[in-house]
């Protein structure tokens, strides 16, 4: 990842002492050489900020003492299941009183699992005030064996079949989010409580917006969004481009290729500084898909894939010597996806809000189970060609879980890569869909999508516990939902206050 271009400074060797993590040996060599590193550096720092994601998508944390850290660093922390239980409105969904029924004995009583900071995510934040270090940890039951809940796992286990094949994902990222101007720093916390957010922050738009990539409405944005960028290159982050898109205040943003795991870790750390970076400065950014903002038009995370034999570093989707399209293997890919595509929605798409973008209204919604050159209606769009081919996946919403997002891409994928033959057609030809076919589009609905998701094979991707958490904290948000809109009566088809108190603050 981007910690791992340091340079090795000498320090005195700690690779053998005790800890929890040479009793269960949950390092690799990369990471006990980053280790010895991050604690050569931990003189500069004062505090550290020590992270994970939950399930929801968002960064758990807790912030430590440099004195603290240097033994969480080998021996982990406690930390709370509370993030594993509670839905996105902080409702108790699972009942870890009772009988949960998600096969992880320890939910019951609450009781802590252990997270072990991941050296080789540790990263200085830049900006002023106390030096403050950020690091992903990964979740571990107590017999050192990794949480059946955790979403970085999850995708480590996918990532391992991919290793066994001698193939290694490449991933890039272009993720649209709001940004507006605070109106006040009222906190909304009034009627707040579990299952009760308060209002969301009061904004307003930072342009007129729908004057698509115009130099000028960039401009809105660039006194904040370059100083961003500024500090998203001093964390050795690979950015790209920072534009602005159709509606008022909404930018993309988007990365360079990197590793699967990077990916993710990116995700989680971009989002979660970028809302800290804007609210220090009187503003709110937002990664829920369609904010209840007038003139808002809905935000996506398009998600480009491509797959690497380990050893040479080639493309396995490259067409090079066939007529054009993509190889065998990354049309068989590309089949994985679709087959799966609709079982699997809930992980790209997670919340209520997020199926807005995906309805008939939105020209551009990638709405159609099918693929194709450039066409942006379908849920993939083969992008590039020899070494640069590509399949973009433009369903996903910019608040999904980027772990659980990125595994359940990557396993479809591979999934159809083993179950197609060495040979076959070298992809679709301009204006045809293979995958199509009468009525295969994407789910509408967070209910049509969980429907799908607990009748399908989840648990292949994610294990039975965590596809099991996952419904039990969907069922829930989606049931408060339903109950406030029988008593509030919506218009049909327009974001709703619930929403934006749901979703706007949080994500």
């Amino acid at each position: 990842m981007y910690a791992r271009s340091w340079s090795t400074p000498s320090a005195e060797g700690s690779v053998g002492r005790p800890s929890f993590v040479t009793d269960h040996g949950l390092w690799d060599a990369e990471q006990l050489a980053a280790a010895e590193r991050v604690e050569a550096a931990l003189d500069g720092v004062d505090l550290v900020r020590v992270a994970f994601g939950d399930p929801h998508g968002l960064a758990r944390s807790k912030t430590l003492t440099v004195q603290a850290f240097r033994s969480v660093l080998r021996n982990g922390m406690n930390f709370s299941p509370g993030p594993f239980l509670f839905d996105t409105g902080h409702a108790v969904a699972v009942d870890f009183l009772g009988d949960h029924g998600i096969g992880v004995d320890e939910i019951a009583g609450a009781g802590n699992f252990i997270l072990v900071p991941d050296p080789l995510t540790f990263q200085v934040l830049p900006g002023r005030g106390p030096r403050t270090a950020w690091v992903i940890g990964d979740e571990y039951l107590r017999d050192g064996t990794p949480h059946p809940l955790s979403g970085r796992a999850a995708l480590r286990r996918v990532l391992r079949r991919y290793a066994d094949q001698g193939l290694a994902p490449v991933i890039g990222l272009e993720v649209e989010w709001y940004l507006t101007r605070r109106l006040d720093d009222e906190p909304g916390n009034q009627g707040n409580g579990f299952g009760l957010q308060g209002q969301a922050p009061r904004v307003t738009a930072v342009n007129a917006g729908y004057q698509f990539n115009l130099d000028a409405a960039y401009d809105t944005v660039a006194p904040l969004t370059d100083q961003l960028a500024m500090q998203l290159l001093k964390l050795g982050l690979p950015l790209r481009s920072m534009e602005h898109e159709s509606g008022p205040g909404q930018v993309e943003t988007t990365f360079s290729p990197m590793s699967a795991l990077d990916v993710a870790d990116a995700m989680l750390l971009f989002r979660t500084y970028t809302k800290r970076f804007c609210a220090r400065r009187g503003y709110h950014a937002s990664f829920m898909s369609q904010p209840l903002l007038d003139a808002a038009d809905p935000s996506g995370w398009h998600l480009n894939q491509s797959v690497v034999e380990s050893a040479t570093g080639r493309n396995v989707f490259s067409a090079e010597g066939l007529s054009g399209g993509l190889s065998p293997q990354g049309k068989a890919y590309a089949e994985g996806l679709l087959a799966w595509a609709r079982e699997l929605c809930l992980l790209s798409v997670p919340t209520i809000n997020g199926y807005r973008r995906l309805a008939a209204e939105h020209a551009l919604a990638p709405t159609r189970v099918g693929w194709s050159f450039e066409d942006r209606t379908a849920m993939l769009r083969v992008v590039g060609s020899g070494a640069g081919a590509h399949i973009e996946n433009r369903m996903g919403e910019p608040c999904a879980n980027s772990y659980l997002n990125i595994a359940a891409q990557l396993f479809a994928g591979l999934d159809g890569i083993t179950a197609a033959p060495a040979t076959g057609a070298s992809g679709p030809s301009a204006g045809s869909e293979p995958g199509d076919g009468p009525g295969q589009v994407v789910p509408q609905s967070l209910g049509e999508a969980l429907d799908a998701f607990r009748a399908g094979r989840a648990e292949q991707v994610l294990g039975a516990p965590l596809a099991a958490c996952l419904a039990k904290l969907k069922e829930s948000e989606l049931s408060r939902f339903e109950a406030w809109c029988v008593q509030a009566a919506p218009a049909p088809g327009r974001v709703t206050e619930w929403e934006q108190r749901e979703y706007f603050g949080a994500y």
